[in-house]
């Protein structure tokens, strides 16, 4: 068998099959760029059928009454697939006649070259031949048709992968063939339209931790193209990830506390892990316009967040996507590579019930012995790095109404529970907490100690309030 192939203007291949024993079918490969894009597709003269004999038209009636060569489908309005029940409608396919042996027929005396058509289930003339046989003919030879399919075509319709076809005749028996097939060929393919291949989240406030709800990371718009049925299928690219302090130390978190869904219906909602899984909630089909888009997220809840995802630094991971067809046939694979970065993170409050320290001094025993006082949960830290906390007053001396007095601040002792270190206060800031490790609204017992030495320096003084402002700060070790 001969098999003879012309190709398209860079978009669209076509096929012609044997003249010999069987009927010439037409195929018309539809290359998967026009889809996906979206773009016409226009094809080269193509032959159709040939003519060995025939120079002129039929007439009847005294040549007055041409006969117009058509076409007919008889297999239906629409092209329909091969191996489905998709079809395609006819309007999907237009075709022009471009020339018989060479050159187009003649025109004259009214005959004329209609414009682009489509295949109908009723007769549509190719060419209008002049209404007069003394108006001219044509040359033997092939007989080439050039084809095209609008860019609506593809907005509009779904293209299956494999061949949708139509049973076609023509009324001219000197043309050969006498019926066919034309044939779209459709190819099997899948395609990454967008996605990001990064893609950075930032952790500004220490209230994404106080929030009870699941932390919601959410990824771009993906969007496959494709011509046949596929699902999503996704893993992390190693069993960690990846953590830098903001002071250069590295570390590693398990990646099953992050889970991937979607927002929407699109995917089921599955912790990560190195191996690959399938995300689809159904398998994407293939639908009109040749696109799925769907929004993937990423989930951690509030517990994992907090324990795992507090310290200041940089978290990172990558994502390894696969779009794989229903029959594992194909499958088209994409990355993303996902940075959390968690800046640094601290906070000191103090409750307004803890807000004023009393010492009252009233008999001889507090002047003799001192006094001291534990203010339970008297501060609230909040630091994602490791810290170390200090306290300092704001001046050297206690006040008395605004104005400084001769007695020193360092008469007052400040520590805090479960540590034996009491500094004395002064407006040089002293450290009262060592090595403390990231926090989230931890309560500090502070103790307020004045020792028998400082109490006693009070004795003989004014019978009034004395104040001083204690003040706490972080330093990130």
């Amino acid at each position: 068998m001969k098999k003879m192939r012309a190709f398209l203007i860079g978009v669209f291949t076509v096929f012609c099959g044997s003249t010999v024993a069987k009927a010439q079918d037409i195929y018309l490969s539809i290359p998967e760029n026009n889809i996906f894009n979206r773009s016409e597709v226009n094809s080269v003269p193509t032959r159709v059928m040939t003519n060995a004999n025939r120079t002129n038209w039929d007439y009847a009636f005294l040549g007055l009454l041409p006969t117009a060569p058509t076409f007919t489908s008889v297999s239906g309005p629409t092209f329909t697939h091969s191996s489905s029940s998709s079809t395609l409608p006819s309007s999907t396919l237009l075709w022009q006649l471009e020339s018989m042996g060479g050159q187009l027929p003649y025109t004259g005396l009214t005959g004329y070259l209609p414009g682009f058509q489509s295949f109908s289930t009723s007769a549509i003339r190719w060419f209008e031949p002049p209404s007069l046989s003394i108006g001219g003919g044509f040359n033997r030879g092939n007989i080439n048709f050039t084809f095209k399919i609008p860019a609506s075509q593809f907005t509009a319709n779904a293209f299956r992968a494999g061949n949708y076809s139509m049973d076609i005749t023509q009324n001219y028996n000197d043309f050969t063939p006498h019926n066919f097939k034309t044939i779209l060929v459709i190819p099997s393919s899948i395609r990454w339209v967008t996605n990001s291949l990064t893609k950075y989240f930032e952790i500004s406030s220490l209230n994404d931790y106080r929030n009870t709800g699941t932390r919601v990371f959410t990824l771009d718009n993906t969007e496959i193209a494709h011509t046949v049925d596929f699902n999503f299928w996704a893993k992390a690219a190693a069993t960690t990830v990846q953590f830098t302090s903001s002071k250069g130390v590295p570390g590693t978190r398990n990646i099953a506390s992050i889970k991937l869904g979607s927002n929407g219906s699109a995917l089921t909602t599955k912790a990560l892990s190195a191996d690959f899984q399938n995300f689809s909630a159904a398998n994407l089909s293939v639908v009109a316009g040749n696109r799925n888009s769907f929004i993937p997220e990423l989930y951690v809840s509030a517990e994992d967040f907090k324990n795992f995802f507090f310290e200041a630094g940089t978290y990172t991971f990558e994502l390894n996507l696969n779009a794989r067809s229903t029959d594992n046939s194909i499958n088209s694979l994409q990355n993303t590579a996902v940075q959390l970065k968690v800046l640094p993170l601290s906070e000191i409050t103090i409750p307004s019930s803890g807000r004023n320290v009393n010492f009252n001094f009233n008999t001889a025993a507090q002047y003799t012995d001192g006094q001291s006082q534990m203010i339970p949960n008297q501060i609230m830290l909040s630091n994602n790095e490791n810290f170390e906390l200090y306290v300092k007053s704001d001046e050297n001396y206690f006040k008395k109404g605004g104005l400084q007095t001769n007695i020193n601040s360092n008469i007052l002792q400040i520590g805090v529970d479960g540590s034996s270190v009491n500094v004395p206060l002064s407006k040089t800031p002293q450290k009262i907490l060592f090595n403390g490790t990231p926090v989230l609204d931890k309560g500090l017992n502070v103790r307020y100690t004045i020792p028998p030495a400082g109490a006693q320096s009070l004795v003989g003084k004014e019978n009034t309030t004395y104040s001083i402002n204690v003040y706490y700060s972080f330093t990130a070790i």
